[in-house]
C-alpha cells in the first residue's frame, strides 16, 4: 500500500507568505454544519482572527448549511457559487473520507480548491492501563499474527475515520488482509474508551481530544500519536513514526474555496489564512480547544487531499464500504 498519508504537516511551518494581506474584501464562510461542533469553530475562529489581525478588511459573515455531512454545502458551492472569490468553506478530514466514499452524490475533490489546514486534534491509539501491550508495534504485531485476539473501538462507523486510521497504520507494516481486522463502531469516543477500559475491546482507536480526561485520571496507556512530531503538553506520547509506522493521521480543521476563482483570490486567501497560522491569537485558540499545530496552506495541501482521498477510497472498496 503506498505511503499516501505521510506527511510534515506537524511542523508549524507556513507554506506560503505570512504577510498580512488586506486585499480580501467583505466575505462569507459557509461552516457545512448547525452552530456548535468543529465546522462551525473553524469559519467563526478563522474569520474572527482573519478580521483583528487585518486580514480582512471587513468581518466574515458565517452561515451554516447543515445537510448530508458536509455535501449540500459541497454542492451549493459546486454548483452554484462556482466562482465566488468571496468564499470560503469550513472542511476537515470528515471532508476527504466522505468524498472518498462517494458520500456526496458522485462529487469530487478537484470540484473545489482546497486552501489549507492550520490545525488539528491528532489521532491516537489507546489501550487500558493494565494492557500487555506497551508500544503501538508490539500491538500491531499481535494484531498481523492473530488478527481474531484484538478488537479495536472507534467512535465512527465501520469505514469511518477511526477505523480507517488503524488500517493504514498495518498498511505500513505490509499488513494488506484488511477486512481481518476487529473493529466496532460506537457512539463517540468516549465510549470507545470506556469499553477498552472495562476490557470490551483490546484497544481504542480516535483523536486526542477524547481521550485527554481519561489520561489524566491515569486509566489509560496511549501507544502512539499519529503526528510528525510529539504534541506540546503531551511529549510523554511517543508518536507512531518513532515507532516505526510511518504514518500521519489527524483531523485537520481547514477550508476550500470554488474551483473557479482566479488565481490571484486564492492567493489572496492563502496569504489570509497563514497570517491567522502565524498569529498568537490563532495559538491561543488551538490551544484552549485541544488542537495541535499542523500547517499547510496553499497549491500543495490539494495534493494531500488527493492523495488522502487515494487511499481511503482504495481501503473503503477492500472492506466493502463502497463498490
Amino acid at each position: 500500500m503506498k505511503n499516501l498519508i505521510q506527511t510534515t504537516l506537524l511542523s508549524g511551518i507556513v507554506v506560503g507568505s505570512l504577510s498580512v494581506a488586506s486585499a480580501v474584501t467583505a466575505a462569507e464562510c459557509i461552516a457545512p454544519a448547525n452552530p456548535g461542533g468543529g465546522w462551525d469553530f473553524t469559519c467563526r475562529t478563522i474569520g474572527k482572527i482573519m478580521y483583528d489581525i487585518g486580514a480582512v478588511d471587513k468581518p466574515i459573515q458565517v452561515t451554516n448549511m447543515a445537510g448530508g455531512g458536509g455535501g449540500l454545502a459541497f454542492s451549493h458551492v459546486v454548483n452554484e457559487r462556482g466562482d465566488d472569490g468571496d468564499l470560503i468553506v469550513a472542511a476537515s478530514s470528515a471532508t476527504a473520507t466522505r468524498l472518498a466514499q462517494n458520500a456526496y452524490g458522485g462529487m469530487t475533490a478537484d470540484q473545489v480548491q482546497f486552501l489549507g489546514a492550520i490545525g488539528a486534534d491528532p489521532g491516537i491509539i489507546a489501550v487500558a492501563k493494565d494492557s500487555p501491550h506497551k508500544s503501538l508495534t508490539d500491538l500491531l504485531n499481535v494484531v498481523m499474527e492473530d488478527p481474531t485476539s484484538i478488537t479495536f473501538a472507534g467512535g465512527s462507523a465501520t469505514g469511518g475515520f477511526d477505523h480507517l486510521k488503524v488500517l493504514m497504520a498495518l498498511g505500513r507494516l505490509g499488513y494488506d488482509d484488511v477486512t481481518s481486522v476487529k473493529y466496532i463502531g460506537v457512539d463517540g469516543g468516549a465510549d470507545a474508551i470506556t469499553q477498552t477500559i472495562g476490557g470490551h475491546t483490546q484497544a481504542m482507536t480516535g483523536d486526542m481530544s477524547e481521550i485527554v480526561g481519561f489520561l489524566a485520571a491515569d486509566e489509560i496507556r496511549v501507544l502512539a500519536v499519529f503526528t510528525d512530531e510529539r504534541v506540546p503538553g503531551f511529549e510523554q506520547i511517543p508518536t507512531a513514526k518513532e515507532q516505526g509506522v510511518d504514518i500521519v493521521s489527524v483531523n485537520w480543521r481547514g477550508l476550500y474555496v470554488p474551483k473557479g476563482i482566479s488565481e490571484a483570490e486564492y492567493n489572496e486567501w492563502s496569504d489570509a489564512l497563514a497570517s491567522v497560522a502565524a498569529s498568537s491569537e490563532w495559538e491561543m485558540a488551538m490551544q484552549a480547544n485541544g488542537l495541535a499545530p499542523f500547517t499547510k496552506v496553499g497549491r500543495d495541501f490539494q495534493d494531500y487531499v488527493n492523495g488522502v482521498v487515494g487511499e481511503i477510497e482504495t481501503l473503503s472498496r477492500e472492506i466493502g464500504v463502497i463498490q
